[in-house]
């Protein structure tokens, strides 16, 4: 069998794993190793926890959500919990971390994206963050989101040798 030595390479006579030897074309998609993915973030919510949450501590709704955040559904609620959640371990939590610091906008089309402030916000500038990549998902009782931290630029600091 034939493979590309370069990370990232074809590898052309890798199999898909199915019984019956069948032979396609692969390509790896190795970890980046010079540090432009400052870290990964991901959390689920119970929903229905959430909710009991709520009902007993009705000021909790305010502790963990902006006003624009409230009037939403609860599945929605439940992943912008996740969210604020893998923001902070995509971030390597950050001190002072307050929930208000972090809230999920959308785009025209309805594309989440993710709203910096306070101590939330200066952990990511002094990591050099300059894009958080966010993906919200809600499912029967389970609210989940994952976020990756980019910089814009590699780090100095960061292995570059890719291992083969």
């Amino acid at each position: 069998m034939s493979t590309s030595s370069e990370p990232g390479g074809t590898a052309a006579g890798s199999t898909d794993g199915s019984t019956d030897g069948t032979t396609v074309a692969g390509r790896a998609f190795p970890p980046r190793e010079d540090g432009r993915i400052v870290g990964v973030g991901i959390d689920v919510a119970q929903i229905s926890r959430l909710e009991g949450l709520l009902e007993r501590t009705p000021a909790l709704g305010e502790r963990l959500f902006a006003p624009e955040e409230r009037e939403l559904s609860l599945a929605s609620r439940a992943a912008r919990v996740a969210a604020k959640e893998a923001v902070g371990k995509a971030l390597g939590h950050p001190g002072d971390f307050s929930w208000q610091d972090v809230t999920v906008q959308r785009t025209a089309v309805r594309r989440p994206y993710l709203v910096l402030r306070g101590a939330t916000l200066a952990a990511a500038e002094e990591l050099g963050v300059t894009h958080l990549h966010l993906s919200l998902s809600h499912d029967g009782d389970i609210a989940t989101a994952i976020v990756v931290a980019e910089r814009a630029e590699p780090s100095p600091t960061a292995n570059t040798e890719v291992p083969r």
